[in-house]
């Protein structure tokens, strides 16, 4: 009953990490945003061969199309993912320049099927919440982790998020693998030694 317990606090930090990511202002959500790329492209290393993933935003999440456009204007080789079903990976499908967005599931917009795949080095994540040890809270659907378990290596994990998303303590299951690093309005917090 160890897991219903966990599944029960994951449930409540939830909802009170949306209720915290709701108080933020539009203006707020884009200076944050804004914060965020600079962070990024300031403390966070790769090399121009290398693939990123991003996400494109639902509801009030970090908004990382700043992040995104810049990385696209210098050439850099970027995916989004795709809901592929229920209990599937993500489809990580590349995001070419002027390449048109379609629906990809929960309100998100990922390049067309008929896009080339690539396997990521750094995984730009949305989530609900993290904490001290880098432990992050997502929404509960498992397709990050599924995604992870099932790529050939271990990509760098950048949590991007707002400060009020922190909890005290997120609880780790075995599949819950940690972030890297996590970026918010105030700076970089790297978690072990980065990569």
């Amino acid at each position: 009953m160890a897991d219903q317990a966990i599944e029960e606090a994951k449930a409540g930090l939830r909802k009170a990490a949306h209720a915290a990511r709701a108080t933020l202002s539009a203006d707020e959500r884009s200076a944050a945003a804004k914060a965020v790329a600079a962070y990024f492209f300031d403390k966070i290393a790769f090399e121009p061969e290398q693939v990123i993933a991003g996400y494109w935003r639902i509801r009030d999440e970090l908004d990382c199309q700043p992040i995104l456009i810049r990385l696209m204007d210098g050439g850099q080789r970027v995916v989004l993912p795709a809901v592929d079903g229920p209990d599937k990976p993500l489809d990580l499908r590349v995001w070419e320049a002027d390449a048109p967005l379609y629906e990809a599931g929960f309100g998100t917009l990922a390049p067309s099927d008929l896009a080339p795949r690539a396997v990521p080095d750094i995984v730009l994540m949305p989530l609900l919440g993290f904490d001290a040890a880098g432990t992050r809270l997502g929404y509960g659907g498992g397709y990050y982790d599924r995604t992870l378990a099932a790529l050939p290596r271990k990509p760098l994990l950048v949590g991007l998020a707002f400060g009020v998303q922190e909890l005290d303590a997120i609880p780790r299951e075995e599949h819950d693998v940690p972030l890297d690093a996590v970026i918010t309005e105030a700076g970089v917090r790297f978690f072990g030694t980065p990569s």
